[in-house]
């Protein structure tokens, strides 16, 4: 048996549930993972102004390695016996999930991540997911959920 999953990391704690799951479903499937970190420059960065605002790519960039590093350190992957490829790309975090599992057998995503409204059941991200993807997918819930 072979196989890849992928698995959207954002440094939140609901992604690292997600890593765990996507390592755990790895070892029954006997399939890689892909650990995937989107970044991108909000638009807010440039505010509405009319001066040009510099900005620093690479800050972003950075970031969102630094929270993949750390998350597959948490999750203790160099100790899971799984094939884990790191994987950070450009893009809206759904857009890129996506498009990083068109080929994949399933994609997994924790239920709330750093973003959005607290109290939502279901971020955007995963919500997009769910309707966009070309696989199964499987939303992780943090187990931080109000009430």
């Amino acid at each position: 048996m072979s196989g890849t999953i992928v698995v959207g990391i954002d440094g939140s704690h609901g992604s690292i549930n997600a890593l765990s799951y996507a390592l755990d479903e790895a070892r029954v499937r006997g399939a890689d993972v892909r650990a995937v970190a989107a970044w991108h420059i909000p638009l807010a960065v440039y505010g509405s102004g009319m001066a040009p605002v510099m900005v620093d790519p690479s800050e972003f960039e950075n970031s969102a390695k630094t929270a993949l590093e750390q998350a597959l350190e948490e999750a203790s992957v160099s100790k899971s016996g799984v094939s884990v490829t790191p994987v950070v790309r450009e893009g809206q975090a759904a857009d890129v999930l996506v498009e990083e599992a068109r080929n994949a057998d399933l994609l997994v995503v924790g239920s709330r991540g750093l973003g959005g409204f607290k109290g939502l059941l279901l971020g955007s991200v995963s919500q997009q997911c769910a309707h966009h993807a070309a696989c199964p997918v499987a939303i992780v819930p943090d187990g931080n959920r109000p009430g």
